[in-house]
């Protein structure tokens, strides 16, 4: 089970359908913070073996936060012709939903691996939440993220620059997200642009979107440091979700 097709929703969500608690009794959430860049494989085969332990009840939920070096990922809908530097950075299948998109330094994943069957077993409810903690992390930082009906993923519209052929305001996108799910017990997670080198980017067709670019918090004047973002991420995350430890 993929990444679904972006939920039919409003552009923002109420708090209250936002939560995603998990049921009473759930031991909290393990927050895990590595150190470093954590290369793609390390943290894939890490992903798995927790994934497993969840389902079958030896380990409780988690949440660990990365940094990878520069590397492309393919997410199963991925097409070729998007990935237009294949020379670049390493390419990894990921197996998660999603097209292609980009890991490095400066940007912070965040992979989450909870289990649906303590919370709610709908997939689209999930990738709301995951899109509401993004929204409200970035308010901590007075940005306003959106998500859009057709695109999963947080947006920011840049009014200062003119709008596209289309005529469709300008607007990038600062966090992704790509899941996968197996036994209700998600895996991969979202991305969120803090610093990373935007110009990596231009090796791929972000999330198979044209006429949209990338944006980090530095790119929009924020020059927050990763931990004050580890800090806001695991506040949000506590108010969605439920309790950490």
């Amino acid at each position: 089970m993929d990444q679904p097709t972006a939920p039919s929703a409003p552009a923002r969500l109420s708090t209250q359908s936002s939560h995603f608690p998990a049921l009473p009794g759930t031991p909290p959430v393990d927050w895990l913070i590595r150190g470093g860049l954590t290369p793609y494989p390390e943290a894939l085969e890490w992903m798995e073996a927790r994934v497993a332990a969840i389902a079958s009840g030896d380990a409780p939920e988690a949440v660990l936060l990365v940094e990878h070096p520069p590397l492309y990922t393919a997410g199963t809908s991925a097409h070729t012709d998007d990935l237009t530097d294949p020379n670049r950075f390493p390419v990894f299948n990921a197996g998660r939903g999603g097209e292609y998109t980009y890991h490095g330094p400066g940007q912070r994943v965040a992979y989450v691996m909870l289990d649906l069957k303590r919370r709610r077993p709908d997939v689209r409810a999930f990738v709301a939440a995951l899109e509401q903690w993004i929204i409200a992390t970035l308010a901590d930082m007075q940005v306003q993220g959106e998500r859009r009906e057709d695109r999963v993923g947080v947006w920011v519209s840049r009014p200062e620059r003119p709008p596209g052929p289309d005529g469709a305001p300008a607007e990038d996108k600062v966090a992704a997200i790509g899941i996968r799910i197996r036994r209700w017990v998600t895996f991969h997670g979202i991305s969120l642009n803090v610093d990373p080198d935007l110009s990596h980017f231009s090796g791929i067709v972000p999330c198979g979107v044209r006429g949209h670019g990338v944006t980090s918090l530095a790119d929009l004047g924020l020059p927050v440091s990763m931990p004050e973002v580890d800090s806001m991420l695991r506040r949000n995350f506590e108010i969605v979700f439920g309790h950490t430890a």
